[in-house]
């Protein structure tokens, strides 16, 4: 993977709707540990995207895309990000290595760098998100042989005509902002079109979506994380296994918990590791398909 040049003097960020801004979040959350001292994410290439988009995002009316170029993120966001980028390369690189020639097909990929994070020159990383969002990376990363961009809802199930497998499924930061029914759709064209491949996605308590905890929850979204009104959480889970219940070829392999890891920029929240409530708020899952 490499950078193609300099940001087009016409890149307008307010093109960008408010769950993309999302991915402009993971990014340079991505770039600031990777430039920290004893970074939990070593990303070059994030650093050197963030600096390219800095002058668009510090003149767009966007309110998060302003903070981004300010470089206000809060740290325990910053660490949360990382952590799991962290883990979702593994998930990869594991599934690599049980299926050489396996494709890694990011959901929802945002301007995520994993390619030049885990390219061992065999796997094939697949990229899959809105034209908006492709649209703006293809000015910014070139594709290569074993690197591919579709530009397409996820929802939108033509994409997976272009993947053959085995594949591994990465769902980073995506499915909490889909509607239910659309992620069943999806997880259930996966789990026929794919067998012998695996879902790994991140998830939120279905608690917190209703009634007083999903005022909580919008709040903390758009009035503490400036996220926008259109970046609101549709769809969780309230325990790990519960997609086994959709369909028998959905099997349930594990789970991964940000508070479990040994990391000592957790610092505080390692105190919450007690609490399953605060364990399984926000979370990631792993499932076998077919």
């Amino acid at each position: 993977m490499r950078y193609t040049g300099s940001v087009p003097e016409e890149l307008q960020a307010s093109a960008l709707g408010d769950v993309e801004h999302t991915a402009l979040l993971t990014i340079f959350c991505h770039a600031i540990e990777s430039r920290s001292p004893a970074p939990i994410l070593r990303d070059p290439l994030a650093e050197e995207l963030a600096g390219r988009l800095t002058p668009a995002l510090a003149a767009s009316p966007n309110p998060l895309a302003r903070r981004l170029a300010r470089g206000e993120l809060r740290a325990p966001m910053v660490v949360y990000i990382t952590l799991r980028a962290r883990q979702f390369d593994a998930y990869a690189r594991d599934f690599a290595a049980r299926h050489p020639g396996a494709a890694v097909v990011n959901l929802g990929c945002g301007l995520d760098t994993r390619f030049s994070r885990i390219d061992d020159g065999a796997l094939r990383v697949v990229d899959v998100d809105l034209p908006t969002m492709i649209g703006l990376k293809r000015q910014l990363i070139a594709e290569e042989e074993h690197y591919q961009m579709i530009a397409s809802s996820v929802l939108d199930h033509g994409w997976m005509d272009a993947i053959e497998g085995p594949a591994i499924f990465l769902a980073e930061g995506l499915f909490m902002y889909l509607p239910e029914d659309g992620v069943r759709a999806l997880v259930l064209a996966l789990a026929r079109r794919f067998p012998g491949s695996e879902l790994v996605f991140e998830t939120f308590n279905a608690r917190w979506l209703t009634g007083w905890r999903g005022r909580v929850t919008r709040r903390k979204l758009q009035d503490k994380l400036k996220l926008g009104a259109g970046a609101t959480f549709q769809f969780g889970i309230e325990d790990g296994a519960a997609l086994e219940a959709w369909d028998p070829r959905l099997r349930y392999l594990g789970e991964w918990i940000f508070l479990d890891e040994d990391e000592p920029k957790l610092g505080a929240l390692r105190l919450f590791r007690r609490w399953d409530w605060f364990r399984h708020t926000q979370w990631t899952v792993r499932y076998a398909l077919g």
